[in-house]
């Protein structure tokens, strides 16, 4: 699949899961919110199953499954926080009272500080910087 192409999937995922958060928030609609996350768990499950196509690829390239972890932790981490940061949000939306707002946050808050901790580690190495 070229890169149009996943991106084009991106887009219409998104305006699936847009769609379907618009009918939710609709005062006539009560369904529950795990099947407004539909699109995005369809999306979650690509990207797991991506992960592992690509381990697998480099799995019969190296000799240890540890270092093949070590390779992907950054992608192996990034769908598993994406996946439980939507649970919580579902849970959260579902039964208000029963999980706290930071707890729902804290994958979230989490996901984002390893995007950030990526991010500045990639440009260190590109192109020298100190940090």
């Amino acid at each position: 699949m070229t890169l149009a192409h996943r991106a084009l999937f991106t887009w219409f995922i998104l305006l699936v899961f847009l769609i379907l958060l618009c009918l939710r928030l609709d005062p006539r609609t009560t369904w529950n919110w795990f099947v407004t996350f539909i699109p995005l768990w369809i999306f979650d499950g690509i990207l797991v199953i991506y992960v592992i196509i690509k381990i697998i690829r480099k799995w019969r390239n190296l000799k240890r499954l540890r270092e093949l972890l070590l390779l992907y932790k950054w992608n192996i981490s990034g769908v598993l926080l994406t996946i439980s940061s939507q649970l919580f949000i579902c849970l959260t939306l579902e039964f208000p009272q029963a999980i706290p707002i930071y707890v729902t946050m804290l994958p979230i808050s989490t996901l984002l500080l390893l995007a950030i901790i990526y991010v500045a580690g990639r440009l260190r190495k590109r192109e020298g910087w100190l940090l």
